[in-house]
């Protein structure tokens, strides 16, 4: 829609037509109030204009049903886009089980990227057609805000903290990526390129470009290179809880707290694991702050990940051969 509109990017996702309809109905209630206000004012001046300085206005008290009537029809459109404006916001918000995960941090002024099958890019990120992608974000320094117009999509980018953003590419093509949040003297160069591939030319870019270990892998080595198996035994008999089926999994915290082990809570573990102790476990575990790059961390999320429900050794990493990484042709449905 409006694709031939200098003002309006070409629509490249699934989500990019309802945040277009949204935004032309927000254009329209505005356009159409600015004239209906305007004409008002215009005819008023006009017609009920003083002729003569002997002549006074007439008084009318009242109007309860005016007053009702401009109250209420702005409440009810107000509502209308409170609510599509809510929706369209939780839909964003929830990626797809399916989406295919990429971990992005920012740092200025690049956009780092990396494919959990070990694939590294900079300002530059290949993704399948028809197949939803889930973002995990975060950055080095300061904030930063990962915009691509044809995707109608854009998600704050902080330090210390993962924020997400999804989205499914509808065509092949080339689009542009931008830092939408100041970051610097060299904001404007914070620039790249998403290129959008048929599910068979993703996987041809993937094998062509072979990495020396999946993000899993990396992670894997890192675990052990860092001493942490000494405490967290799979069978869960070491000093601190065993990692294996952590993510996803309820926590109890010693404070009586509950909550979901999701990428935020294991980094918060890994830099400040003072912060929210596991019930029945003492605070133990050193600091790793300034002991690992946000790279290193993503690694070691993508590893704990793949513990998932079984212990290590029971199942390939993924994107490795024992595991291909299936990418369903989703469009249309």
């Amino acid at each position: 829609m409006g694709s031939n509109l200098p003002l309006f990017p070409e629509a490249a996702s699934t989500i990019a037509p309802d945040v277009d309809h949204l935004a032309l109905f927000l254009l329209a209630v505005a356009a159409f109030f600015s004239v209906l206000i305007f004409a008002t004012i215009f005819y008023f001046a006009i017609r009920y204009r003083r002729r003569s300085e002997r002549e006074l206005p007439h008084e009318q008290h009242g109007g309860m049903t005016l007053e009702i009537l401009w109250s209420v029809i702005p409440f009810g459109i107000t509502m209308v886009m409170f609510t599509w404006g809510a929706s369209l916001y939780f839909k964003e918000s929830r990626p797809p089980d399916n989406a295919l995960p990429i971990y992005v941090v920012g740092k200025q002024w690049m956009w780092k990227i990396e494919h959990i099958q070990g694939q590294r890019e900079i300002n530059e990120l290949h993704i399948p057609v028809g197949r939803p992608v889930r973002l995990t974000m975060t950055s080095e320094d300061v904030i930063h805000s990962f915009f691509v117009p044809a995707f109608r999509t854009k998600s704050d980018v902080v330090p210390g903290k993962y924020s997400t953003e999804w989205f499914t590419a509808t065509k092949p093509g080339k689009y542009h990526l931008f830092c939408a949040e100041y970051c610097g003297n060299r904001h404007s160069g914070m620039i790249g390129w998403i290129y959008a591939m048929e599910p068979q030319d993703y996987e041809n870019w993937l094998n062509s470009n072979p990495p020396p270990s999946t993000m899993a892998e990396s992670g894997s080595k890192l675990f052990n290179g860092m001493g942490c198996p000494a405490c967290h035994k799979p069978d869960g008999s070491g000093r601190c809880p065993s990692l294996v089926g952590l993510f996803g999994s309820t926590v109890h915290l010693a404070d009586g707290r509950s909550i979901v082990a999701d990428e935020g809570y294991i980094r918060e573990s890994i830099v400040q694991p003072q912060a929210k102790i596991v019930a029945g476990y003492g605070s133990l575990m050193p600091t790793y702050q300034g002991q690992v790059t946000e790279e290193d961390l993503v690694q070691l999320v993508e590893y704990i990940k793949w513990l998932g429900d079984k212990s290590e050794g029971k199942k390939p990493f993924p994107g490795t051969q024992g595991e291909p990484l299936a990418i369903p042709d989703l469009r249309g449905k």
